[in-house]
């Protein structure tokens, strides 16, 4: 198969196309099709789902120490179960942003980790994220245990929302039953105003007590803002744990949005963060780091790996993170495939790069060629997260990729370029026979998917070289291909 190249695009008539197009799908009427494939033809052109982004409304702050059913009750109010629960103290880390309602009206519920008093490392980081979330909030919603009682931490965490000077309601949490209310009742002398009893694993009071929080809670938000038209675009950072995911997050957001530590695995929930590059605004998900094998993954890492691909099904982009300081691992190769199969647009960014000497660098060339030769047309970036270098190219690698991600082909165009390619580089025979390509056309972007009617089956060393050249000739730089073939037979007279 001869490599010369082909360029249909100067003497492309775009009416001479479509006529001849056209035409094209006229002869697909002497052929056997189904439903399906008659639905696929005359349906309009699928543009991708409008994403919707719940943003710039109230913020709702939960907060207390570890383990008293914060996270349980953000998914008894959003009504389905997302944020990570296990019956371990500190399994949520980072604060994490969730939509809510309640009583026709819409807010923004941020989920945080347990606070505690005069902890180090993890702790420490994951006690400051939650002050965050209060000087970013418009109200706070205090869970504390009604069956343990107030607490020294209790009593700090009330100091510290004085200092705050937000609206506070307080929820006295694991009161499953009417004879439990008197211990609720203690919880007056925290002087946050009325204790409000619930059970959030049940369900009990929480209709009261959210009542309670409407009434503080102003209707306009006044720390966040609203989103652009159209709303950003969603960028999920995969990868095995500790390459630097969250790093790069906070380096992007140039401020300690998230827990970093050298605990491989610190991250649970998916993060999101809104952060203006170049002018323009992203969504950018920090996720759990995606381990080997799932299915031995228990308890809260399980759950975690569940959410990370929950995030990546929801963006629009990948930024697939390695550590370039290390070998690629199989690890490595399965997230990538893993963002393919999710057809979402790619960028590889090979982190920690300020740890690389010349002799690492020219070996993970070589590991990248022969490991990622499925994955080649994705946009490669170097850069260190710690230090911030090159990360300033990221923003076009995005948006060349997404460009691609969202490109579309006319119909006369795609069928003019395969007519010619065809005519150059014929299928081989295969029994004798040769099959023809009888029409094409592009049923839907993110991601471009073609399907080809046919009269036999492509091998699929020519599909893949019928990729290469739509990559050649139309770019599709950052995202993938999906190619099917139909094949069918001649109506019988």
């Amino acid at each position: 198969m001869s490599e010369e190249h082909i360029d249909i695009q100067d003497p492309y008539d775009e009416t001479q196309g479509e006529l001849r197009a056209r035409a094209m799908r006229d002869s697909l009427e002497q052929f056997d099709l189904d439903e399906e494939d008659l639905a696929l033809l005359d349906e309009d052109f699928d543009y991708g789902d409008e994403i919707e982004d719940e943003f710039g409304l109230p913020v709702l702050a939960v907060i207390g120490r570890p383990n008293v059913g914060k996270s349980t009750l953000v998914n008894r109010i959003i009504g389905r179960r997302e944020a990570v629960v296990q019956d371990t103290p500190g399994v949520t880390r980072d604060r994490v942003s969730y939509p809510a309602d309640w009583a026709g009206r819409r807010f923004t519920l941020v989920d945080t980790g347990g606070w505690e008093i005069d902890v180090k490392g993890i702790d420490r980081s994951v006690a400051e994220q939650a002050e965050i979330a209060v000087d970013l909030a418009d109200a706070v919603l205090f869970v504390v245990d009604a069956t343990v009682g107030m607490t020294d931490t209790d009593e700090r965490i009330v100091s510290m929302l004085r200092r705050s000077g937000k609206p506070v309601v307080l929820a006295a949490n694991k009161v499953d039953s009417a004879m439990q209310e008197a211990e609720a009742a203690y919880l007056w002398s925290l002087g946050m105003g009325e204790p409000y009893a619930i059970s959030a694993l049940h369900g009990r009071g929480t209709g009261d007590l959210l009542d309670a929080v409407m009434a503080v809670l102003p209707t306009e938000s006044a720390v966040a803002s609203a989103l652009p038209e159209g709303g950003p675009r969603r960028v999920a950072l995969i990868g095995r744990p500790n390459v630097g995911k969250s790093s790069l997050l906070n380096a992007l957001a140039g401020a300690e949005r998230v827990v970093v530590n050298e605990l491989a695995g610190t991250t649970r929930d998916p993060v999101d963060e809104l952060i203006e590059l170049d002018g323009e605004k992203w969504w950018f998900v920090d996720t759990a780091g995606i381990r080997r094998k799932m299915h031995r993954t228990t308890g809260a890492d399980y759950y975690a790996s569940i959410r990370t691909q929950a995030a990546l099904e929801k963006a629009e982009l990948a930024l697939i993170l390695f550590d370039a300081s290390e070998p690629l691992t199989e690890q490595d190769i399965r997230v990538v495939q893993q963002a393919v199969d999710a057809g979402r647009a790619i960028v590889i960014v090979n982190n920690k790069w300020d740890m690389v000497d010349e002799e690492r660098q020219a070996q993970l060339k070589a590991e990248l060629e022969r490991e990622l030769v499925q994955v080649s047309w994705a946009p490669r970036i170097n850069l260190s997260a710690k230090t911030t270098w090159h990360i300033n190219r990221l923003t076009r690698a995005m948006e060349t990729a997404l460009d691609s991600w969202e490109t579309r082909i006319p119909t006369g165009r795609l069928n003019a370029f395969l007519g010619e390619l065809v005519a150059a580089h014929p299928h081989p025979l295969r029994g004798g026979k040769q099959p023809r390509i009888l029409f094409a056309t592009q049923v839907s972007n993110m991601p471009p998917r073609f399907v080809i009617f046919t009269t036999g089956f492509l091998d699929p060393g020519y599909r893949r070289f019928i990729e290469r050249r739509l990559r050649e000739d139309f770019g599709f730089e950052g995202s993938p291909i999906q190619i099917s073939v139909r094949v069918r037979e001649r109506r019988r007279r």
